[in-house]
């Protein structure tokens, strides 16, 4: 089965950069998007720059303009050049999903969550459930209303110290916890605001703003 969430890996050559992102397996090969296109990758293989270096459970192993980088399963961004050095990434892609929707990894003070992109939400919003896992102290925070397909409900609204997707940090986010429990974490506009978004083929591209 085919895993929804990628990670994506930007590398800035000298010539052009190039996005690669590890999606998933099909059979014995890797599922690969370079530059928005999904391609199956055998282990030793050579696609469009990119090899396939090796496969170790949920990471592959490439190497792409004279570099090697292993990738996870999640939904991050990592950029690096031929001058070497790395650093922060500024850019994420998701692949769509099943119903057409964008989900991945993130992590929530250091927690791993599941996320689904979500547009319509003014901030990124979680179940009581998740925060009590990843250790939110939410209960005495301020209380607040949200608008749903059934009504208001009542929300508690919290700052959350970081949001990483991959190697992309978002700092100081707006979020709100409802009662009911929440299959994912909505990544509403409180994260995405600081991204410039964009559709490519059949991914989501979020450019980090400068």
């Amino acid at each position: 089965r085919i895993a929804a969430a990628a990670l994506l890996c930007a590398f800035t050559a000298a010539a052009q950069a190039q996005s690669v992102a590890f999606s998933g397996m099909l059979g014995d090969k890797a599922l690969l998007i370079i530059d928005g296109q999904a391609k199956g990758v055998a282990v030793g293989s050579t696609i469009s720059g990119v090899k396939l270096v090796r496969i170790d459970g949920t990471q592959a192993q490439i190497e792409a303009g004279g570099k090697t980088q292993t990738l996870r399963l999640g939904g991050t961004a990592v950029v690096a050049g031929d001058t070497g050095g790395g650093g922060g990434g500024g850019r994420i892609v998701l692949p769509v999903g099943t119903g057409g929707h964008y989900t991945g990894l993130a992590s929530i003070n250091g927690h791993p969550v599941q996320f689904v992109v979500d547009t319509g939400a003014t901030a990124v919003s979680m179940g009581a459930d998740v925060a009590s896992q990843i250790g939110l102290d939410y209960r005495d925070s301020t209380g607040g209303a949200a608008m749903t397909a059934n009504g208001a409900i009542a929300v508690r609204k919290v700052s959350l110290n970081k949001v990483t997707v991959g190697d992309v940090t978002i700092y100081n986010v707006e979020a709100m916890v409802v009662p009911q429990a929440m299959p994912m974490v909505l990544l509403g506009n409180s994260f995405l605001s600081h991204f410039q978004m964009h559709s490519e083929s059949s991914t989501l591209v979020l450019d980090k703003k400068n």
